[in-house]
């Protein structure tokens, strides 16, 4: 049993910041990506960023210069360092990760239920 949990989240200015922070638990053999995605509204999930377990990362572009994705590998914590935030960038926040939970198992996605952000003009 895999669980991520994500914490961090609330209502901020336009133009502060917030710093979500996600940790995965349970059975956990090797990690291979975790990421952060959002989710507005009547809008569909997107993707924020990605880090992979070489430390590579993407980027939406929206939000490209302003957020950080960081990865502690020891502890299987993924953060979003999340700065000069904007009204559009409220959502509710995901975790994901990408999780091998023996040798002999595949590789599996794994979904937090998120924490919201809003953001106030």
């Amino acid at each position: 049993q895999v669980q991520l949990v994500e914490s961090g989240g609330g209502l901020v200015q336009a133009g502060g910041s917030l710093r979500l922070s996600c940790a995965a638990s349970g059975t956990i053999f090797s990690i291979k990506a975790m990421a952060w995605y959002r989710q507005a509204p009547g809008k569909f999930r997107e993707l924020v960023a990605g880090i992979n377990k070489n430390g590579d990362t993407n980027y939406a572009d929206s939000v490209k210069g302003r957020f950080t994705i960081t990865r502690d590998h020891a502890a299987n914590t993924v953060d979003l360092q999340m700065n000069n935030l904007k009204p559009e960038d409220a959502a509710r926040y995901y975790c994901a990760a990408t999780i091998r939970t023996s040798d002999f198992d595949p590789d599996k996605n794994y979904w937090g239920r998120g924490t919201r952000v809003s953001v106030s003009s």
